[in-house]
């Protein structure tokens, strides 16, 4: 992601905070709702890049927060189930296109 697109996301996420404070209990829960969905994409987004570096399951989770077994649960199946081998092949092929 852009350094400008980060820019936009954390604007977008701050107008959304500020949406999540309104004193009307329905623009409030929709915002915290937005929030969750923009914050999970994020962690997705993170979560993948890390395992393409090759960092293990327990090095995320610590970064998160949790254990090696909710991040595993949470992101496992959406990496696919790819095996750190397969990781760093992918990586180092995007690397080379420059992606």
């Amino acid at each position: 992601m852009r350094l400008s697109a980060y820019a936009d996301a954390m604007d977008e996420l701050r107008k959304m905070a500020v949406a999540a404070t309104d004193d009307h209990p329905g623009d409030g829960l929709r915002a915290i709702a937005a929030l969750r969905r923009t914050l999970d994409r994020l962690e997705d987004l993170h979560v993948e890049r890390a395992r393409d570096r090759g960092w293990s399951w327990e090095e995320i989770a610590g970064a998160l927060g949790v254990t090696k077994q909710t991040v595993h649960r949470k992101h496992g199946r959406k990496l696919g189930g790819r095996d750190v081998r397969e990781i760093h092949q992918a990586g180092a092929k995007r690397r080379q296109h420059g992606r």
